[in-house]
């Protein structure tokens, strides 16, 4: 993003009440009420050619069917996302800056949303899943998001995550620490608790090796720490921890999310491992893939 330009935020919906729960989600963040926020949805319109036959009159009756269906879907739509629009007012969200936008389909939902993510956009929002009358918004399309929106930060948000605690975690690599700079800057100057995490799968019986990571990432926790207290949130409402001898790592992140009672967990999109930029396979995929309950942040 350019510097100095306008920060602005992107929410994927599609018509069902599990994308609702993304403007849900978002207006429990006061922080970010000084972003510019896009409500957008993805229409899939019934193509102007099939509605041309309407003049047949063998066609004539099925045809006015369908152009009565897309009618009333398209006001489902606008009821749907003006109540959408209004859960942020509601929550403080400055009306002049919370836009809504229905745009027909064109080349697909995915790609169509990482299309318009690319015009700045400091973060994008989806639900994991999605069963509305419009685009679906998770299964397939979620997947692609995931895979493809690797240039900002990206919160895909599942069913009715608590708010006011973040779980972050930390591994010391420069995508790490960039997904505490983006933590930083969206929960700046809030009252978010977050818990920084570092997870070895190393047993107690190799103490030598454990103690020496631990010495690794204290250096990490402090870096972290730093970037967030500049950014506003009290060091009061910072913790750190390391956890150790666990068999899955995402596994761990994912309970500790929810012994915790962290609604949100975030994931730097790449750890230290540089063979492939791809998303897939690595922790923070399993993350998002085993989160119930969880919105998971993927930074980039």
């Amino acid at each position: 993003m350019v510097k100095g330009a306008e920060k602005k935020i992107l929410v994927a919906m599609d018509g069902s009440n599990v994308a609702f729960e993304t403007v849900k989600y978002l207006s429990t963040m006061p922080s970010l009420r000084d972003r510019r926020v896009v409500l957008l949805t993805v229409f899939n319109k019934v193509p102007d050619y099939f509605l041309d036959f309407r003049n047949n009159p063998a066609f004539r009756p099925r045809i006015l069917e369908v152009q009565s269906w897309q009618t009333q879907m398209g006001m489902n739509l606008e009821a749907y996302m003006q109540d959408a629009r209004e859960v942020l007012l509601n929550a403080g969200f400055p009306g002049g800056r919370v836009e809504v936008r229905i745009q027909n389909t064109n080349v697909g939902t995915a790609r169509d949303i990482i299309h318009e993510a690319k015009n700045g956009y400091e973060l994008v929002i989806a639900g994991k899943r999605g069963m509305g009358v419009a685009a679906t918004i998770l299964g397939g399309v979620a997947m692609k998001l995931l895979q493809g929106i690797d240039f900002t930060s990206l919160i895909l948000v599942g069913k009715d995550p608590r708010p006011g605690r973040i779980l972050l975690t930390l591994d010391g690599s420069e995508g790490s620490m960039k997904a505490v700079a983006a933590v930083a800057s969206l929960l700046g100057r809030s009252d978010w608790e977050v818990n920084l995490t570092h997870v070895i799968r190393l047993g107690p019986e190799q103490k030598e090796a454990i103690h020496e990571a631990e010495h690794e990432i204290g250096a990490a926790f402090d870096r972290a720490v730093d970037i967030l207290v500049k950014a506003g949130i009290p060091q009061a409402r910072i913790s750190t921890q390391i956890i150790t001898g666990v068999a899955s790592r995402s596994e761990a992140i994912v309970k500790e999310a929810g012994q915790r009672g962290c609604g949100t967990i975030a994931v730097g999109r790449r750890g230290h491992s540089r063979v492939s930029d791809f998303f897939m396979g690595r922790v923070g995929f399993k993350v998002v893939q085993m989160s119930r309950g969880h919105a998971v942040m993927v930074v980039s």
